[in-house]
């Protein structure tokens, strides 16, 4: 059976530079079936759904509904869900969580302050903490988006979960169900394609030790897609992968072409050029869709500057 991801992994397309981007990552536990919509076509309210996506647009949030791996009975009652609140941006990564029995609250949330990474507004909202856990593993399984989310991303979290993975969850939507099974690490913002559940162990076993994992990855959701690809392409380059020691500092240009500055916080900088091109043959984006030619993200090269000498 061809499928998107199959011509995505047969044509040798990139994952990085791929990523969703989202500074911020707003988590709402909401069991049973999900629709291609999930915010709308879902058991929560749709109401509440609709409002959650207009509040956070333009915010630099990203809302998404989890649930646990494992057989989803069409029930409506749910008592308690999980929630959680993520920002992504090197210098101030955090996650918190809470529980809610009224999914509703979470309009009352500033999503301004959320975007620009204050956990102030989640805490005194929702009686938010600090999460002390393991890091969360998201796996997109949402097959009324893409048959591939379903057919490779819930074996992946089912697998992970028996094998004693703590902190899987099912998330609905991750974007480029072409590189599924997808993945998206929190609190580090990492997104990873053609997930393995032996990869994903090593992935949040970086995590734990402050390591960023390179292989397989799609980038950070804290950078629009000409960051995410600078910003691997240096971590390749140089062999760093202590996490949050690079930043993206400025993107200048625009399609098809940028420049884009990184730095180190030991004072390193460099100059990424980073051009988008059409992925050839032309294939589907996703299961179903016509066939087109998705951009991709090609690193041209990688300077290193002058150092910028560290204040004193």
């Amino acid at each position: 059976m061809s499928t998107c991801t199959t011509a995505s992994r047969h044509s040798g397309e990139p994952l990085a530079g791929t990523s969703a981007t989202a500074r911020t990552w707003l988590l709402l536990e909401q069991p049973g079936p999900w629709g291609a919509k999930a915010l709308t076509s879902s058991h929560l309210d749709p109401a509440v759904g609709r409002a959650l996506e207009a509040a956070a647009e333009g915010s630099g949030v990203r809302v998404a509904l989890i649930r646990r791996p494992g057989r989803h009975a069409d029930c409506h009652e749910v008592r308690e869900r999980r929630v959680y609140a993520a920002h992504t941006v090197p210098g101030n990564v955090w996650l918190h969580s809470t529980t809610t029995t009224d999914p509703e609250q979470l309009l009352d949330l500033d999503f301004t302050a959320l975007g620009m990474g204050a956990p102030h507004t989640f805490d005194t909202v929702l009686r938010g903490r600090p999460h002390t856990g393991d890091p969360l593993a998201l796996v997109c399984t949402n097959g009324k988006r893409d048959r591939c989310c379903a057919l490779l991303g819930r074996p992946l979290a089912a697998e992970l979960t028996a094998s004693g993975v703590e902190g899987v969850w099912e998330v609905t939507h991750l974007g480029g169900h072409r590189f599924s099974p997808t993945l998206l690490v929190l609190p580090s913002g990492y997104a990873y394609g053609r997930a393995e559940a032996h990869h994903v162990k090593e992935v949040l076993q970086g995590v734990r030790e402050g390591r960023v994992v390179t292989e397989g990855c799609r980038g950070s959701s804290a950078w629009e897609r000409p960051g995410q690809a600078a910003e691997l392409a240096v971590r390749t380059a140089t062999g760093e992968d202590t996490a949050g020691t690079l930043t993206v500092v400025a993107t200048e240009g625009t399609v098809p072409r940028w420049r884009v500055t990184v730095a180190h916080t030991d004072g390193r900088r460099w100059q990424v050029t980073v051009a988008q091109s059409a992925s050839l043959p032309p294939r589907s984006e996703s299961c179903g869709s016509p066939l087109g030619s998705p951009a991709r993200m090609d690193v041209v090269s990688v300077q290193e500057l002058s150092a910028t000498p560290l204040a004193s």
